[in-house]
Formats: C-alpha cells, sequence, structure tokens
C-alpha cells in the first residue's frame, strides 16, 4: 500500500506540518476550502506553467480575521518580487480580485533546489519539452541530488516516452526510499510535461533522512546534522 498513498499527505498532522494553517465555523468551511485551491491552481498556472518560470514549490495559506497570508517558497524569488516589487504587487493584487479578500503574501528562498522533489520535477519536465533523452534525464537528476545530500531518490516517468506510439512507465531508483517509516523524511513532487505527442507523468520521492537528522546544503557542500552529522564530525 505504501506505493499508492502520497507520502506528505501520509505524514500530515504527524511529522509533517498542514500546508494550510486555520480555523472555520462548518457553514464557511466549505467556502475557505475552494478559496485554498484557487489560489493553489491560479498560483501554479501563473508561475510554473508559464514565463517567468519561478520554481514555486510549495504555497503554504494561513487565515486571520481580516486576511489570508499566503507564503510562497521558490528558488528564484527574484522573479516572483520582480524589479521594485512590480510582479508581486501585481500577483496580490489578482489573487484579492479572486477571492476577494485581503491578501499578504511573503516570498521565502529555497535555497537547494536539488532537495526537494517538486523542483526536481519541473526540472525534468522542463528538459523532457527540449526533447532531451528521458533516461539521460532522470540519470542526471537523481546523480544531482545524491550529491546534495540525499539518502534516496525515485523517479517515475509514464506516457508515450520518446514519441512511442504504445505509452509506458520507466523508473529509476538510487538509495533507499522507507515510505512505510514515519520518521523518515520523504519528500514527494509531481509535475505533467505536456508534449506534442501528449503528456507525460512525473512522480519523484526524494528520502532526505530522519526528521532532524537531514543532510543539509552548506557553501554548496553537503553537511551533516542532529545524531549523524555529530557522529561525522567525530569520525
Amino acid at each position: 500500500m505504501g506505493q499508492k498513498v502520497n507520502p506528505i499527505g501520509f505524514r500530515v498532522g504527524i511529522t509533517e506540518d498542514w500546508r494550510s494553517r486555520w480555523f472555520a465555523p462548518k457553514a464557511a468551511f466549505a467556502e475557505f476550502l475552494v478559496e485554498d485551491h484557487k489560489i493553489r491552481t491560479f498560483i501554479e498556472d501563473r508561475l510554473n506553467q508559464q514565463p517567468p518560470y519561478a520554481a514555486v514549490a510549495k504555497v503554504e495559506i494561513e487565515r486571520t480575521r481580516n486576511e489570508v497570508k499566503v507564503v510562497l517558497h521558490t528558488a528564484r524569488p527574484g522573479l516572483v518580487i520582480g524589479p521594485k516589487g512590480a510582479e508581486i504587487d501585481k500577483l496580490k493584487e489578482a489573487l484579492e480580485n479572486l477571492i476577494d479578500r485581503n491578501i499578504n503574501m511573503n516570498i521565502q528562498e529555497i535555497k537547494a533546489p536539488d532537495g526537494n522533489a517538486k523542483l526536481i520535477a519541473e526540472s525534468v519536465s522542463e528538459q523532457l519539452k527540449k526533447r532531451a533523452g528521458f533516461r539521460r534525464v532522470m540519470k542526471m537528476r537523481i546523480d544531482s541530488a545524491m550529491a546534495s545530500g540525499a539518502k534516496g531518490c525515485k523517479i517515475m516517468l509514464s506516457g508515450r516516452l520518446g514519441g512511442a506510439e504504445m505509452a509506458r512507465r520507466e523508473m529509476q531508483l538510487r538509495g533507499s526510499i522507507p515510505l512505510h517509516t514515519l520518521q523518515a523524511h520523504v519528500d514527494y513532487g509531481t509535475a505533467t510535461c505536456r508534449t506534442k505527442y501528449g503528456a507525460i507523468g512525473i512522480k519523484v520521492w526524494l528520502y532526505l533522512g530522519r526528521y532532524g537528522e537531514e543532510a543539509v546544503m552548506i557553501d554548496g557542500a553537503p553537511q551533516g546534522r542532529g545524531r549523524e552529522g555529530r557522529r561525522g564530525k567525530r569520525g
């Protein structure tokens, strides 16, 4: 069953925090839920599916009585903000018109894109649109993920790979992906590559280590943290 469960949803409320953080009475819950979906879909279409391709990996939403706080985690904050904050102002205005509420935007930079499953999936999608060989692209992205400190990476592609008549599924795996271990920090991301010969689905699983012991990027090199980091320093 571990193959069929979203690793993030499996861990939410146990080791992962919620992506939407608010409380609503029963009468308003459905309305807020639809608004959250509209916000996420709008940001995905505007920033990831068309220029400037701002590499937004995660959208967090918090609500107060008076406003909605939207936190964007992106690898290219300069493209989201724009010159003198022009682009972020346009995005804020568009979201306010979309849901008719006050919006407070916050941008957080992802300093290690190779350690984020969603950004790896989007990178594979960009390469496939340029007609790169899918096996070579998968191998390159797995190599870069492992070099950034990941302990395991799995990439799965499905569709008309290479323009073949028959759709099929290809997968590459390196390291370990402990899907059933709730203390294992497994990041998961998906993307859809729309080519002339059809859509190709991309799934990425990234094992970063146990919570509190993940490898982090420092000055371009993976460093240990937590118990593993202390053992590494002694060695």
